[in-house]
């Protein structure tokens, strides 16, 4: 990356009929998290997520999880990953890896 500072996060939220979700992600963070979710493994795996990738996550969810789990698993996943893109901008200073046989 350059020298600028550039300030990759985001804040994203998001209603709907069956969820709210309020995230906070700072992709050049320490790993710390504080995950509220109404599904216990989900926001294990959430906090695994940021720690071992060095992000900041904040994540308060509510779901209507007594009729089903997907819709809220759903749409964390839909913010995050809108979080994700509005964090890393114009993808500056991103390299690609990849591996080849021949």
């Amino acid at each position: 990356m350059s020298s600028e500072t550039t300030t990759r996060q985001a804040r994203v939220e998001r209603k709907t009929k069956e969820t709210e979700i309020t995230l906070y992600l700072n992709l050049d963070g320490t790993g710390a998290s504080k995950v509220q979710t109404p599904i216990p493994f989900f926001s294990h795996m959430l906090e695994a997520w940021s720690k071992h990738g060095l992000m900041d996550l904040a994540v308060d969810a509510q779901g209507d999880v007594e009729v089903d789990q997907h819709h809220t698993v759903e749409d964390v996943g839909i913010v995050l990953g809108q979080a994700l893109r509005q964090a890393l901008g114009d993808k500056k200073g991103i390299v690609r890896y990849g591996t080849a046989y021949i």
